[in-house]
């Protein structure tokens, strides 16, 4: 074949066979050409010396695909070999590419018809400009911005070039280049912009062509956000851009370059320029766009330019108010345009457009915030030190708040008109305007009700009557049909829901009874399915988020569970699993309610249920009959009596154990009954009742238990044996059958129950001993003896629990444990990645809880053993399943931190110490395990603090091998770790790697310092570049996170009465 000659690169590449072999793989190949054309273009791309064939192809092809492939080639020695080339051959490829630009873009026609190469030439030259500027390149921009005055389409692309250049240092450096060259770009580029300033104003003021005032504007955008302020605000700028915006060509790029002024904020030294420029704005703005304008349905209208108009005034409101809104707000002149920008806002975020209600949505929430923080502190004194100092402030805080009452009232309006769902509300209408359940959550929709209900509380905390009165003038309309529509309610019902908790206690009630009737009355007097359905919803909704009122009331308490009963009994999709999850969380609430018995009753309320317990259920699937058992376990475990408890759990039980008494006399008459699949769901059915009534009594729950406990062991067995027989006879497919599936919930359930228990149980040591024993063979010799496809990943999970629950105390079972389950487990996860997912993340649970807290049993393992342990933990963090890869770093950690306090510190580590560095080293810089990086950092420095420790007193290297000694392990680690990163990473220099180590030995005792060489490491070793590096920063993430809940917590609603873990009390 022709194209194999390419290979030999020792004369110049002939340029009509690659076009061939490019063509062949981008447009007219067959199947096989095209797969042997993608290894001949992978092999070259891959040599070193196809670099220096760039020049001759781009000089000698007409074809665009082969041009781009030539330019890969380039910008892959630009980004990781650059450096090292030779000065001469940088050089000439520099101005090879600059003269190429120069000459396609001076003429009209090729800088037309070319526009994508020479695209990519400009990304080409950036990345070179990266590398070579300030200190190889000092004349870049002067000799960019001379090129630019010699004919307008040149300029046209050196704007390009600069725009491109601004964003590679600005935008995208994070993660591409170390932070003390992204350092020096930035001051080269403040210190030179005057020389792109003036090219800027010249072109804007002399320039007739519309292209290039597009482009110019372009880059004009993308500098404003970071060059000195003076060249903004003390030159002719801001007037010039001023000028362009009635201009409808110019109006998008310009309203971008002035949202980019507006969002700078550096103290007050340029208010007067800001007030100038929103005054002259709000001027041509009302001549644009007329306050009457019915933004929303122009908006739906509109052209896409006219929507991105609409889309950039929001984004230019918000960033103006965001910071400088004071300014406007201290003069009266300017406090009614500040009210006419605030009304544009507000029509703006009624517009039909997620993305604009975002970001009307995050400047309202930061408004309201700062509103509510001076109103927090002036209504509550003691949150203030300085006494003298807010007395003072005191009329100016309410000055504030009633300068903005009218526009804070407008927006409760908005606020309640376009609520958010909530994520407990199951019933969605579809697309064809249907009731129905809700099959997925929609996880954007979440996040907007979490900002939403945010923004309302403290709305309604700004002024609680007014919120009040909107919502029940609101309702009112509902009920005489004026507003009656399905998503009317819905987001008055959402907005009612989410205030719960803002309001004073008294006042809540008062609200909330006018609420409760109102919509009960409705749901009385309105026809149709859908329409019952969509108010039960409601009703369910709005009772579930006030907890606090229903303690206080029985009567409406009591009302609202026995409609919750009635619903229950309402088969339209959705409003029976809406009604259980209400009970559970009201149930969770309240339970205390429940079990006394309360004025004008004869017994508790669930002594009542529990009669008519059968009734209530009937026409609710097996999920929610289980949900519905959890929360009248929940009720019984609120109840103090030991005896009455007792009595509560036996009649809850009743139905279930009298039909797994059946089932199981039936069996011991003749063992086939169980094995008919209408028995086998029964059995199912009965053990997940059981394991919901588990998970809310705990402890309360072991006279149940203990009742079904042995039988259900040998109903385990059986089964165990029935699913290893049919996967033995019918082979692998026989998994797959229904019948062993079935069989297999059962048992999966068996564990779960007891798991379930366990865990929940109080740490009584009478309960392990009760319980641990039976199943040592039941469960653990059925696991060894299964073939692998009959072996259940609970089991592995269940002992964790059980050695997590009674810990030392386990110590003597684990060696069985390690018996019957490490080495055939080890066998099915270890033959690749993918196979039995869910034992591998319980098999590396199991084992960090054995290292844990029964560490001792892995002290006495055989040195074979031990070895498998320690694969075994390679090969968990080596996963790219996140989960089982930090399962597997904790108990890496864990092991290195008990092994060194034991009395097999220097024996351990001189196994496994370099092994361990080796493959952490691997994970950390090969991209596929980043969200790793906090725990392999966590990993490393224990390696160098433990070497520079002097707790290892033997040598870590072998004596045999290594032919001189070392003076001390730390210096064997460092060379070591030298040679092995300037192994792996030929493109840094010996002096770079040299440096780094050094200063991970400097920094061991500093982990913020630590993790910063290691983040600057990976920048310079170019594993990390051009992709998501957030993990990398998840750490300082979960910081911030944790100081947020404190803060909201700190006020009244913001956290909703549901999500706070409290023993409410409600007794």
């Amino acid at each position: 074949m022709a194209a194999e000659k390419l290979r030999d690169l020792s004369q110049p590449i002939d340029v009509a066979v690659l076009d061939a072999t490019v063509a062949a793989f981008f447009v007219t190949g067959s199947k096989q050409e095209r797969a042997a054309a993608d290894q001949i273009l992978r092999d070259l791309q891959a040599n070193p010396d196809m670099w220096l064939q760039v020049v001759h192809i781009l000089q000698n092809t007409k074809s665009m695909d082969t041009k781009f492939f030539a330019l890969q080639v380039l910008e892959g020695v630009i980004k990781y070999r650059w450096n090292a080339l030779p000065v001469e051959q940088r050089d000439g490829m520099k101005n090879y590419i600059s003269e190429v630009i120069v000459q396609l873009s001076s003429n009209e026609a090729s800088f037309r018809s070319e526009r994508l190469y020479v695209n990519k030439l400009n990304v080409i030259l950036v990345q070179i400009v990266k590398h070579d500027w300030p200190a190889k390149w000092t004349s870049f921009i002067p000799d960019l911005v001379a090129a630019a005055k010699t004919s307008e389409t040149i300029c046209e692309n050196c704007m390009i070039i600069l725009k491109l250049l601004s964003e590679e240092v600005f935008d995208f450096s994070r993660g591409e280049m170390t932070q003390q060259k992204i350092k020096e770009l930035k001051q080269s580029l403040n210190s030179e912009f005057k020389l792109i300033h003036e090219l800027c104003l010249y072109v804007l003021s002399a320039s007739q062509r519309q292209d290039l005032i597009r482009s110019t504007l372009s880059a004009l955008h993308a500098y404003l956000s970071w060059i000195p302020l003076g060249y903004i605000f003390e030159s002719p700028l801001l007037e010039t851009l001023l000028k362009f915006f009635p201009v409808p060509a110019y109006r998008n790029l310009t309203l971008q370059c002035l949202t980019e002024v507006a969002a700078l904020n550096f103290g007050d030294f340029y208010n007067v320029q800001y007030v100038k420029m929103y005054t002259i704005f709000i001027g041509q703005l009302q001549t644009i766009l007329p306050p009457s304008t019915n933004i929303p349905e122009a908006y739906s209208n509109g052209s896409d330019e006219e929507q991105a108009f609409i889309q950039n005034l929001a984004l230019f409101f918000t960033s103006f108010f965001k910071f400088h809104i004071r300014v406007l707000e201290s003069a009266p002149d300017t406090v009614a345009l500040l009210l006419t920008g605030l009304e544009y806002l507000i029509n703006i975020s009624y517009v039909d457009d997620t993305e604009v209600f975002k970001v009307c949505l995050d400047y309202w929430n930061t408004l309201v915030l700062e509103l509510f923080d001076a109103h927090h502190n002036s209504d509550n004194p003691a949150a203030s030190v300085n006494l003298m100092g807010l007395l003072s402030q005191m009329p100016q805080v309410l000055q504030r708040r009633q300068l903005y009452s009218n526009p804070m009232s407008k927006l409760r309006g908005l606020m309640i008109n376009r609520m958010a769902k909530p994520e407990e509300v199951l019933i969605v209408e579809d697309e064809n305007g249907n009731i129905v359940r809700e099959t997925m959550k929609d996880n954007d929709v979440l996040v907007q009700y979490k900002i939403m209900r945010e923004t309302l509380i403290y709305l309604s905390h700004l002024d609680h009557d007014d919120t009040e009165k909107q919502m029940l003038r609101k309702l009112n309309k509902q009920l005489n049909g004026e507003e009656w529509a399905w998503n009317n309610l819905n987001t008055l019902c959402w907005a009612i829901g989410s205030i719960s908790g803002s309001m004073a206690e008294d006042q809540e009630n008062r609200f909330l009874v006018m609420v409760i009737r109102d919509l009960l009355s409705l749901c009385e007097i309105t026809k149709g399915k859908d329409n019952k359905a969509v108010i039960a919803s409601n009703i369910m909704y709005v009772v579930g988020q006030y907890p606090r009122f229903l303690r206080a009331h029985w009567k409406f308490l009591k009302t609202v569970v026995n409609k919750l009963f009635e619903f229950m009994h309402e088969t339209h999709p959705g409003v029976q699993d809406m009604a259980c999850d209400t009970f559970l969380k009201i149930v969770q609430k309240c339970k205390r309610k429940f079990v006394i018995v309360q004025v004008g009753e004869r017994e508790p309320f669930v002594s009542e249920l529990l009669f008519g317990l059968a009734a209530t259920v009937q026409d609710l699937e097996p999920h929610q009959i289980h949900s519905f058992y959890e929360s009248v376990g929940t009720m019984i475990h609120a109840e103090s009596d030991p005896l009455k408890r007792d009595e509560y759990l036996q009649r809850l039980m009743e139905l279930p154990n009298e039909k797994w008494a059946e089932i199981i006399g039936q069996a011991r008459h003749s063992v086939e009954f169980l094995k008919d699949p209408n028995v086998i769901r029964t059995v199912l059915n009965i053990l997940q009742t059981n394991t919901s009534a588990a998970t809310s009594l705990g402890t309360d729950f072991l006279s149940q238990i203990s009742l079904i406990f042995l039988d259900m062991l040998n109903v385990y067995r059986m089964y165990s044996e029935l699913v290893s027989a049919s996967i033995t006879d019918g082979g692998p497919y026989a998994s797959k059958t229904s019948f062993v599936k079935l069989l297999r919930s059962v048992k999966r359930e068996t564990l779960k129950l007891i798991e379930t228990f366990l865990d929940k149980a109080e740490d009584q040591p009478h309960i392990g001993k009760q319980f641990v024993p039976p199943m040592m063979e039941s469960v653990l010799c059925d696991y060894a003896r299964n073939v692998p496809d009959a072996r259940e990943s609970e089991v592995l999970s269940l002992f964790a629990t059980i050695i997590n629950k009674y810990k030392a105390t386990m110590l003597d079972d684990v060696p069985n444990i390690f018996e019957a389950v490490f080495q055939c487990t080890l066998e099915m996860i270890t033959k690749n990645f993918e196979d039995y997912p869910e034992h591998r993340l319980k098999f590396f649970s199991l084992l960090r809880a054995i290292a844990t807290f029964c560490f001792p049993a892995l002290i006495k393992l055989s040195s074979q053993q031990l070895k498998l342990v320690m694969d075994s933990i390679i090969w968990a963090f080596r996963h790219t399943e996140r989960n089982i890869a930090e399962t597997g770093l904790n108990l890496l950690i864990e092991m290195l931190k008990n092994f060194q306090q034991s009395e097999f510190c220097n024996q351990f580590f001189r196994s496994y110490f370099i092994q361990i560095e080796q493959e952490i080293f691997a994970v950390l810089t090969d991209t596929f395990h980043k969200p790793g990086f906090k725990l392999h950092v966590l990993v490393l420095e224990h390696l160098f603090c433990l070497v520079e420790s002097g707790a290892l007193t033997e040598p870590l290297w072998d004596a045999a091998t290594v032919p001189y000694p070392y003076p001390n392990n730390a210096a064997f680690v460092r060379e070591y770790t030298i040679k092995l990163l300037s192994s792996s990473f030929p493109n840094m220099t010996a002096a770079e790697v040299t440096q780094f180590v050094n200063g991970l030995y400097e920094s061991r005792n500093d982990p913020s310092e630590f993790k910063k060489n290691i983040r600057d490491f990976l920048v310079q070793s170019k594993e990390f570049s051009a992709q998501d590096n957030k993990d990398l920063y998840a750490e300082e993430a979960a910081t911030q996170r944790e100081q947020e809940r404190l803060r909201m917590l700190s006020i009244p609603g913001l956290v909703a009465p549901n999500e706070i873990q409290d023993e409410m009390v409600d007794s």
